[in-house]
Formats: C-alpha cells, structure tokens, sequence
C-alpha cells in the first residue's frame, strides 16, 4: 500500500537513489547516455530548501520511496542544490505562479497514478497559499504527464551543462 507523507532530512539519501534510478531509466531515449551522467551531476538532485520549507513530499511502499515531488513559493525553477545559488526569494502569490518541483518516479512503480497523486497534493497547496498559477521546467520523460494535468508549453529550457551537454526541458504554465 502506498502511503505520501512529507519528505525529511533522514530521506536526503533514499531520494538520491530515486532520483538516480528515474533519470536513468525514464531518459533512455530521449536524452543521450552523457547528457543523463551530466545532468545527475549538475542539474537534478535533491534541493533541500523544499525539505526545508514542508513542500516536498514522497510516496513510500513498505518503506522503500516509489516517488517523490513538491511545489515551491520560491523563484527556483528547477535544480537541486548544486545548481542554486544565494538567496531562493520568494515569489509574490498575486502575480507569479508557484513551483512544481522536482517529480521522479521509479521505474518499478510508474503509470500508477503517483506522480498526479503528488501533483494533486501540490496544487492544493499552492492554491491555499494564495496562488493562482503553477509553473515548471518539464524534462522530455516528463511531458505527457504534465500535459495530460493541462499545463501548456510555453518555451524550451536549454539547460547548459559541462562538455558542450544540454539538456532540453521546457517550461510550462496552467492556472490552478
């Protein structure tokens, strides 16, 4: 049975592995085998001021993470702590749409309604704190999912990393 409860710092290192094991697995295909080793590097991770902040949450299975993701009222669009620097601000819920954060699923427990559980508890959330609208930086793995949500693209994110590597995301908006 499966259980969402908010994520904690004891987590940081059962998120690691989640994150690893759906990175690898869910991008084969759609990103190159150096753009999935670059991006676990500099881009994807656990950012802790979610954890910080009560807005991350995982899914467990008899103790193991089968998925994690959260919602943020801070500018950060996506990354975990290695690809933040200073001060995360807050945004103003009247005019800025808040943050959807940081959604991995393992493999063993995709196309389970997860990830749209998580989503649901978010977007609650973030309605309740006043916002309006939502916004994130999609990974291509994670497009049908937030298109069947109704989120909208907007634009392509190239996300520079290391080695000439990119990694295409895109971002995307829908009201709440």
């Amino acid at each position: 049975m499966y259980r969402l409860r908010p994520a904690a710092t004891a987590d940081l290192g059962a998120l690691r592995a989640l994150i690893d094991a759906s990175v690898r697995t869910l991008g084969v295909g759609l990103y190159s085998p150096a753009e999935i080793d670059a991006s676990l590097v500099h881009v994807f991770g656990v950012d802790t001021q979610l954890i910080s902040d009560g807005t991350y949450y995982l899914i467990e299975e008899t103790g193991a993470i089968a998925a994690a993701g959260g919602w943020s009222y801070r500018k950060t669009l996506f990354g975990g702590d290695q690809a933040k620097e200073g001060v995360d601000e807050r945004l103003d819920p009247k005019t800025d749409p808040a943050r959807i954060r940081a959604f991995f699923v393992h493999p063993d427990h995709t196309r389970r309604g997860l990830a749209r559980q998580l989503f649901e508890r978010c977007a609650s959330e973030a309605r309740a704190a006043g916002f309006r609208r939502l916004a994130l930086a999609s990974t291509l793995p994670g497009l049908p999912l937030y298109e069947a949500l109704g989120f909208c693209r907007y634009h392509p994110i190239d996300v520079p990393m290391p080695g000439a590597l990119t990694l295409r995301c895109v971002h995307m908006e829908r009201a709440l």
